[in-house]
Order: C-alpha cells, then structure tokens, then sequence
C-alpha cells in the first residue's frame, strides 16, 4: 500500500525512510484522518517530510502521483462563478488600450483614497470603481496601462502597487540541471588558491622527497585547491519571474556548486532597504541592506538575477515599491551596491529582443553601467568575462 507513492517522492529526491512510511500507514489504519485527499495530503506531508526545504519536491511529487484522482465531477454541478467573470473580461483593440489614461503615480494614490472612501459595494467589467476585469486601474484582471491590483490575479502585469498577501517560493538549491554548459560558463570565473589546513596529497612534491629520501616514503601534504572567488547573488523572486523559475533554480543550483564562497539573498522586483533569505518567513527574518552592504569584501563579485520587469515607478519613485512604502526609491539602493561591489552584473531571464519594449529594463541597464546579460549560455560567458576583468 502507497509503495508506488513512496518511491515517487524519493525519486524527487525527499529523504523518507520506510520508518516514515509505516507511520504513515498506522496513522491510516487508526482513521486519524477523514477520507478526503486534502487531509492525506497534510497527513503525509506531516509524516513524510522532516525539513520545511523540501515542501516544494513534496507538493510536486504529490500532484505527479495523484494527478486526475479528482477528474470525476458532477456533470450537473453549476459554472464556477470565476470562470464567469473571467469571461466577462473584456478584450479590448490595441487601440482602445491606447486611449486609456495614465493617472501617474501621485493622481493614482489621491484617487484610489477618493473610491475607498465612495464606494460601498462590488463591481466587475467597469471603467471606474474598485472591482474586476474593465479598464477601472483599481482592481484586478482588467486592462489598464497603469492600475493599482487590489486581490485576485493580474491581468496585464502592469501594476503599480499590489494590495495583498504575497507568497514566494525559495529556489530550489539542489535541482538537477539537464545539462552541464551552465557550470562551465560558470567556470571562467575562477581564482584558484591553496589555503587552509594540509589535508590534501601532494603527489609531486611525495614523489620528490621520496626519491632524495633514497627511496624510503616521505608523504607531503597539501591545503585543498579552492576557488578564492567571492560570490554575491541577489535573486528577483515572485511576480512575473515565476515564468522562469526553472532557469533560475538551474542557475542557482550550478552557481552554488561551483562557487564555494557565494552568498545570496532574496528580492522583490527592485532592491530596496531590506533583503531575505527564507520566503516563507520573509515577513519576519529580514536582513537589512546596509548590513548586506557593509558585510561583504569590495572584491567580492555581485550578481542580480532578475527580469527587470516591473513599474518604472518601483525603481526611481520613493513610496513606489508595489508592496510597501519604501523611504527611498530603488535606484538609490542600486547605486549602492554597484558603487559598493565595483564587479557587478545583472543577468535577465527575458530575450534579449525584449528589452528595448520594457522601460523598467532600460532604467535598470543604465543604472547597471550597460552590465547587463541575457541568461543563456552565450550571455553567461560574455557575463562571467566582465567580472573576471
């Protein structure tokens, strides 16, 4: 019984034991849980998976094993309301886009207090309340250059601000790559040095001393050869780089075994005064970063991943951070570091051919210096050149 499911999530890599398994099974056998597939769910999660780490394999190995278990429906049952709504979305002509205004980010700000304060119920499809789907810019789903996403998912990824609880997921540090030019683009940036404790063999140096000790043994040791290089990498998570997190998670999991001296941290969108490590606990473990900037060598190499993808108003506005109000803007914190770490670059997982269309990554290049390389294989090596300079 659930022999295929154990074996399932240990080829995604989660260290479960068969003493977790019979666990699992004697909580069964006792009807500690209702026969419902969400309480299993967290029935074996609790039983199965000993480090929060490896809840993301957890829950991937769970929908691969149980996909379709829910396909039967009631033939009868009736239309979800969001599918309705949805629906009502409308599509409007590049045209009519065109005509729509841009309130700016100070006109936006005074008028969303204005609707707060008028509007007493919901609204969908419309061009002025707070509500869903239309060409209102307060809401969520609709078509608006420039609009403030209050709940419910985006539309047009053109959001200014968003008003909600926002999860993340941390990139997964032990990810299989399916191949292995990343890790040798990686490579050209190296310094090797000896340092440390002897506690490697130095087979040339044995072979010498033996042959002038008339042939008698005479072990030399040596410290590890390592990579001296000093690595800093700020990663943009959530939001629209969710479209590329698995190569992002391939880069995370290439840089991290070639680079033993690497640190990293966690952003949203831009930089501002505060960074994390954990997603999960983003809210409540932050790292401020003047801390960061004053931690780490000036010969230490920075690296930002991200798409550079947001409201312009999130680099240069203060306030302008979509999450909360930032007390300076993020091109400030940008300065900062590349002044901070001389050796820096940022890698972009958009095409190339894009970025001239988005104005956020414009902003974001000039303030880079032009260091910024598309994540490929080629955009690697032209990268890893640059630091190495």
């Amino acid at each position: 019984m659930l022999i295929d499911f154990f074996f399932t999530l240990k080829g995604a890599k989660i260290p479960v034991s068969i003493k977790e398994l019979l666990t699992l099974l004697e909580a069964l056998q006792r009807n500690l849980i209702a026969p419902s597939l969400d309480e299993f769910y967290y029935l074996a999660r609790l039983t199965l998976v000993k480090d929060e780490a490896n809840y993301d394999k957890f829950d991937r190995a769970f929908g691969q094993y149980f996909k379709g278990i829910n396909a039967a429906f009631d033939s009868h049952a009736a239309i979800p309301l969001d599918w309705l709504i949805a629906r009502m979305q409308r599509a409007l002509t590049d045209a009519q886009k065109a005509q729509l205004e841009k309130f700016g980010y100070d006109k936006l700000m005074e008028r969303l207090n204005e609707l707060l304060k008028e509007q007493k119920e919901r609204h969908e499809g419309g061009s002025k309340w707070i509500g869903s789907g239309g060409t209102s810019p307060f809401g969520n789903g609709g078509t608006n250059p420039e609009g403030m996403r209050i709940g419910g998912a985006g539309g047009n990824r053109t959001a200014v601000k968003v008003w909600e609880a926002r999860t993340y997921k941390d990139y997964d540090l032990e990810r299989e790559l399916g191949t292995r030019n990343l890790k040798v683009a990686l490579r050209r940036l190296r310094k090797f040095a000896r340092e440390g404790q002897d506690t490697e063999l130095a087979l040339d140096a044995t072979i010498r001393a033996t042959a002038n000790n008339a042939g008698y043994l005479d072990i030399r040791m040596q410290p590890e050869r390592r990579n001296k290089i000093k690595v800093l990498m700020l990663f943009d998570v959530g939001g629209s780089m969710d479209d590329h997190v698995e190569r992002t998670e391939e880069l995370f999991s290439a840089a991290s075994s070639e680079f033993k001296n690497m640190e990293f941290f966690y952003f949203h969108n831009c930089v501002y005064d505060f960074l994390w490590k954990n997603n999960r606990r983003r809210n409540t473990e932050r790292f401020p970063t003047w801390d960061v900037l004053r931690k780490y060598a000036p010969d230490t190499k920075l690296i930002f991943v991200g798409d550079a993808t947001m409201s312009p108003y999130e680099i240069v506005q203060a306030g302008g951070a979509i999450e909360y109000n930032n007390e300076e803007a993020g091109a400030a914190w940008i300065a900062r570091f590349t002044q901070t770490f001389p050796k820096s670059i940022w890698l972009n997982p958009e095409p190339e051919g894009l970025w001239q269309h988005r104005q956020s990554i414009d902003i974001i290049r000039q303030l880079m210096g032009n260091r910024m390389f598309p994540l490929s294989i080629a955009g690697l090596e032209r990268a890893m050149r640059q630091l190495a300079k």
